[in-house]
């Protein structure tokens, strides 16, 4: 099988904290690949290794079949990222942003033009087109850095919290159009907290806690092995242990 992204003992650590606990990921290329786990749990830090803005400390990682360390320029040309501090220039406008990006992976005007004039109008953002990013809302940042990374045409799209503050509009037209590029043979790594959007789209998951992956594979295939036939949700609290002994706050 063809991978999108693979990891062999990918690991990661701060001090003496081990955030990434030497972790091998399978995302299949062609897939959406949900990526769960609770706050602290690594997801962050392994995206950042995955995208190159964390140096794993040990591991080996692939990335659309090449080496981070030798072809990183080449993954970037081919690699779309909404990272959860959306990293966006708040000086710029909406369209001068798309432009920066364009120019940046060296595309032609008459290409990224049009595309971006697509993406603005997709993302309900034309008539902000003009205005400085600093004057927009959450949502609309979160709308934009999507907007940004799809521009260059990418064949992978890591997306960390994509749907977190998005209305419910926009949040329809976002899954229709990451289904159209997953049907075309893109692929979607996705974090998300909001496990009823992950269960609706993700084809395959991966479940990590404390830093190391207790669950991956095709949705069905984890369901099964785990004899699970309840919810993601239930699921996803057994397999990272978050059940919790009710707190009656009787004062209240």
């Amino acid at each position: 099988m063809e991978f999108a992204v693979e990891t062999h003992g990918l690991a990661r650590t701060f001090g003496a904290t081990r955030a990434v606990d030497g972790i091998d990921l399978r995302v299949p290329a062609g897939s959406f690949y949900g990526f769960l786990g609770p706050n602290g749990a690594g997801k962050s830090t392994t995206i950042k290794c995955l995208t190159g803005l964390l140096r794993p400390s040990s591991g080996d990682i692939r990335i659309l079949g090449l080496d981070p360390a030798t072809a990183s320029v080449e993954i970037k040309r081919r690699v779309g990222v909404v990272p959860e501090d959306l990293a966006l220039f708040d000086r710029l406008t909406a369209a001068e942003t798309l432009s920066f990006v364009g120019q940046v992976h060296g595309m032609p005007a008459a290409t990224f033009k049009p595309r971006s004039a697509d993406l603005l109008s997709l993302m309900d953002l034309t008539a902000a087109a003009t205005t400085l990013v600093a004057d927009f809302s959450h949502g609309m940042k979160k709308k934009l850095s999507l907007a940004a990374a799809l521009l260059p045409a990418p064949r992978l799209l890591f997306l960390d919290e994509p749907f977190e503050g998005i209305d419910a509009v926009a949040s329809r037209q976002i899954k229709e159009l990451l289904h159209s590029f997953v049907a075309r043979g893109g692929t979607v790594f996705l974090t998300s907290h909001i496990l009823e959007i992950v269960e609706r789209l993700s084809t395959h998951i991966g479940v990590i806690a404390d830093g190391k992956l207790v669950a991956q594979g095709p949705m069905d295939e984890v369901r099964a092995g785990k004899h699970f036939t309840g919810t993601l949700e239930e699921m996803f609290i057994s397999l990272v242990g978050g059940e919790r002994a009710a707190v009656d706050l009787n004062w209240l």
